[in-house]
């Protein structure tokens, strides 16, 4: 018996909302964008939250890196006088991290340098990294053709040099690179190797920012990918002095052993102690605040905190658009209510019940929010793919945003209707007879 008053119930609903089409079309407008802009916000969000972690995922969970950075002391001397500035990490503090601190089991001394590289008539600025040959160990890269640097060529400081396919897009455009040669300064390179692009830019967090001087400020947003060289093949020849020459100071010059020293700890749970060690040692040898630490895990931590707030802040600005299309659910329903009031009465007079009432304008609600909810998760999960597509960003749908925004759709549908139909179960039967 309930479930056949349920039943004629429904019929009774989508009949009353099917003889007047147009307005219960332009009232589900409101639940279907308000349900497709949570899924596609949160998807847009969760996109770009999961491609920033992953970036910083790259550079390393166990990984400290320490940056050389200018003091803010010399960056002020600088414009006033003519003198060599001294700062930044040394191949010393490379070896006492390796010799003096147990959990260290990698340690990676680079110099980073700002060059143009020639290749027959072309020309690119490009980034080169003075490194040692168990780089790749922790660096997002992966060789792709050829072979990396070996202790032969930092042995014998030999004039070899690996690119990153960005470089070869650039550079060689239809010539194979390895075995070619290319200049870079007054010397000349053999290419041994390919290998993938460095990813580092995340949440602006790039692995070079610590490089500050004229000669070593890698500004990876102009140049074209990186040239890996042997680190004692770059420090023979292209030195540690750089000069800077301005109009008003005259010439500057500044000396930075390495730009940036990657320290791998034995596990995660070791990265902190780690860090405090290498803080504390960097302390007690250097005189200036010359040096920046970077925890990639760290930052993963910071940027999934910030991904929950940025997710919170998106959900909450589309909620509002389904808080409307409730309103307009029931602003559409009052009317409704003031229209039918005879058949109410009628109704009423015949024996139907409040609850039969108030159950079938709480139908007539549900059906419009689940046509719309569902409606809305079509298109939110449209949306996102064409931002994907068209946009080239990142998105990511989960059955969370699915399940939140039918969810709260279904939620304000009920909150919202509960009113017009106790309004219209409590009307007086003998005043809505009377009503014309």
């Amino acid at each position: 018996m309930f479930l056949f008053r349920v039943k004629r119930t429904v019929k009774l609903g989508i009949k009353s909302l099917w003889m007047h089409r147009m307005r219960s079309i332009l009232t589900t407008l409101g639940i279907i964008f308000g349900v497709s802009s949570v899924i596609a916000m949160l998807a847009i969000g969760e996109g770009a939250s999961k491609h920033a972690q992953e970036q910083i995922a790259k550079m390393g969970s166990q990984n400290i890196i320490i940056k050389s950075v200018k003091p803010p002391e010399d960056q002020e001397a600088t414009g006033q006088q003519q003198s060599l500035l001294e700062y930044g990490l040394t191949y010393s503090d490379a070896e006492r991290f390796r010799n003096s601190i147990p959990e260290v089991e990698v340690v990676v001394p680079n110099r980073i340098l700002s060059k143009k590289v020639w290749y027959r008539n072309r020309r690119i600025d490009t980034t080169v990294i003075g490194t040692v040959p168990w780089y790749p160990e922790l660096a997002p890269i992966e060789l792709k053709m050829g072979r990396f640097i070996s202790s032969v060529d930092t042995h014998y400081t030999q004039g070899i040099c690996v690119v990153d396919e960005m470089v070869v897009d650039k550079l060689f455009v239809f010539d194979y690179p390895l075995g070619q040669d290319v200049k870079i300064g007054s010397d000349y390179y053999r290419v041994v190797g390919v290998v993938s692009p460095y990813e580092s830019k995340s949440n602006g967090n790039n692995l070079n920012n610590g490089a500050s001087s004229g000669q070593t400020q890698s500004q990876e947003g102009t140049n074209v990918g990186r040239i890996y060289i042997p680190l004692t093949t770059v420090r023979n020849r292209f030195g540690e002095i750089s000069i800077q020459i301005s109009g008003s100071s005259g010439a500057n010059a500044e000396r930075v052993e390495l730009q940036e020293i990657i320290v791998k700890a034995g596990n995660i749970g070791k990265v902190l102690p780690t860090r405090d060690i290498i803080d504390t040692l960097l302390d007690r040898f250097h005189k200036k605040a010359d040096y920046q630490i970077t925890i990639p895990i760290a930052l993963l931590k910071q940027a999934k905190e910030s991904a929950r707030i940025f997710s919170i802040v998106l959900g909450s600005i589309a909620a509002i658009s389904l808080l409307v299309g409730g309103i307009g659910i029931m602003n559409i329903m009052l009317a409704t209510v003031s229209e039918r009031t005879r058949e109410i009465g009628i109704r009423r007079a015949l024996g139907a019940k409040k609850r039969d009432i108030m159950l079938q304008f709480l139908s007539e609600t549900l059906l419009l929010t689940l046509i719309g909810g569902i409606s809305g998760i079509i298109l939110g999960v449209v949306m996102p793919l064409l931002v994907t597509h068209f946009a080239n960003m990142p998105t990511v749908i989960t059955v969370y945003s699915l399940v939140l925004a039918f969810g709260i759709s279904a939620t304000i549908g009920v909150m919202f209707g509960m009113y017009p139909a106790y309004r219209a179960a409590n009307m007086d039967p003998i005043e809505s007879l009377r009503h014309e």
